[in-house]
């Protein structure tokens, strides 16, 4: 099969190189963003968080290494990229700001969670028989529709509350003349051009701002060639039990919404997902989670936004990944290479994010009209209310703002709010039973069509 292997005999090494940088620039800005909001608030000078951004683009390739890696032990082998956990954010500031506590107290507890993982991966692999087609279909299209507000949010420049040109004519200008870029090369384009279009465009949209005046050279300027990376380089970790029982039950809700990326992209890449699979899958994001702890990084999880990179390419061999991992060991080395990526203007990234989290949304859809039953009353009702709850937890971030904190990390998060509604109204309406014979249907549809 296509996904066993990992390299493509017959694409040139300078093809592999550039979807691979296609592949980091689509989870770059997630990459970042962590580092900077936990950074700031906790107060980090300014060549702490320069570290800080450097050691966690090294970390995301080493993490996305050891997942794509494949082994008995640990790595679900499919073309998955790593990047920070986002529901994540709100616990280490909370913890790092805590005056018993602080930012050793935040790199003890993600130790300790990236441990409980990787100790009870087996467990959670039980996790596939809860995930039957109506349960799989709605978590893909939750996650693309809760990722297309960020992708609007970029296209418009940034975050209106900061950015007085959010929505600027030169913005709106940049954002939608990528996407439109990105839509022609698609339509027109054939065979490599067309695989790596979203490249293209960043390209492109990037040489129209700086013709514009819109690119900020002040990063790539004041960035150093090198910096030694070390181990507790920001502080030895001390452990704390409301600490880590915290950022456990984070790493439990990332596992969860790893779950729907691994299950969508295998429908992608014609992969069958086993509870074995899913195993190591978590495994490896508990060993990227204890080295994000270890070099004063983050916790790791799979990143969806690749998801929709790969179905637009159509290249789903784990060589571009190995690339892609690659580049961002290099880039938290180099700190020089890492501006050279933070000049493409938010506005350019957001136009090319549209088109990606689109195609995880239509993916989703794709697989509910494909394998579920749509004239069942339940499963429509389990649809309807899943992705409401996703779509309306994530514009209304607000509605759980008065839930107790360990509450509010099941709740906060629009994927999870809406993946654990399918969850449990599958098992209301359909049980453990229908669930079994969902996936034995889901099965025996993939066969018929191979």
């Amino acid at each position: 099969m296509a996904t066993e292997r990992i390299f493509q005999k017959n694409r040139s090494p300078l093809k592999t190189f550039s979807l691979g940088i296609q592949h980091v620039l689509a989870m770059y800005a997630g990459a970042i963003i962590v580092p900077m909001i936990v950074g700031t608030q906790i107060g980090l000078d300014h060549s702490q968080l320069t570290y800080l951004i450097a050691i966690d683009l090294l970390a995301c390739g080493v993490a996305t290494l050891l997942q794509v890696w494949g082994n008995r032990l640990f790595g679900i082998g499919l073309p998955v990229m790593l990047g920070c956990a986002f529901q994540a954010v709100s616990p280490m500031i909370a913890i790092g700001t805590d005056k018993g506590m602080g930012i050793s107290a935040i790199y003890g507890a993600i130790i300790a969670s990236g441990l409980f993982v990787f100790l009870f991966g087996g467990l959670f692999s039980k996790l596939i028989r809860f995930f039957p087609p109506v349960v799989t279909g709605s978590v893909v299209t939750i996650i693309g529709v809760t990722l297309i507000p960020t992708a609007l949010t970029d296209l418009g420049g940034g975050n209106a509350a900061t950015n007085p040109e959010f929505g600027s004519a030169i913005n709106l200008s940049l954002g939608f003349g990528v996407l439109l870029f990105v839509i022609l090369m698609n339509r027109f384009a054939k065979g490599f051009l067309q695989s790596i279009s979203v490249l293209l465009g960043l390209v492109a949209g990037t040489i129209a701002a700086a013709l514009a005046g819109k690119v900020d050279l002040a990063p790539l300027k004041e960035a150093g060639w090198f910096h030694v990376v070390e181990p507790f380089h920001l502080g030895v970790p001390t452990f704390h039990v409301s600490a880590i029982l915290t950022m456990t039950l984070v790493a439990i809700v990332s596992v969860a919404e790893s779950t729907g990326v691994f299950l969508a992209l295998g429908k992608i890449v014609g992969k069958d997902i086993t509870s074995k699979d899913l195993a190591r899958g978590y495994r490896a994001e508990g060993l990227a989670i204890m080295l994000g702890g270890v070099f004063n990084s983050f916790p790791y999880t799979t990143y969806s936004q690749n998801v929709g990179l790969v179905q637009m390419s159509r290249v789903k061999t784990r060589d571009v990944i190995v690339v892609a991992g690659g580049l961002l060991v290099v880039l938290g080395f180099v700190p020089k290479i890492a501006a050279l990526v933070q000049i493409v203007p938010t506005s350019v990234l957001g136009g090319a994010m549209v088109a990606l989290f689109g195609l995880v949304l239509s993916s989703g859809i794709r697989m509910l009209a494909d394998l579920v039953d749509l004239n069942r009353y339940e499963n429509l009702l389990i649809i309807a209310c899943s992705v409401g709850m996703g779509l309306g937890v994530t514009t209304v971030p607000t509605l759980f703002a008065h839930l107790p904190s360990g509450l509010r990390i099941l709740v906060d998060n629009g994927i999870v709010a809406g993946s654990l509604t399918a969850i449990a109204m599958n098992l209301l309406f359909n049980g453990l039973r229908g669930s079994s014979e969902a996936n034995a249907k889901e099965g025996a549809v993939e066969e018929q069509a191979a």
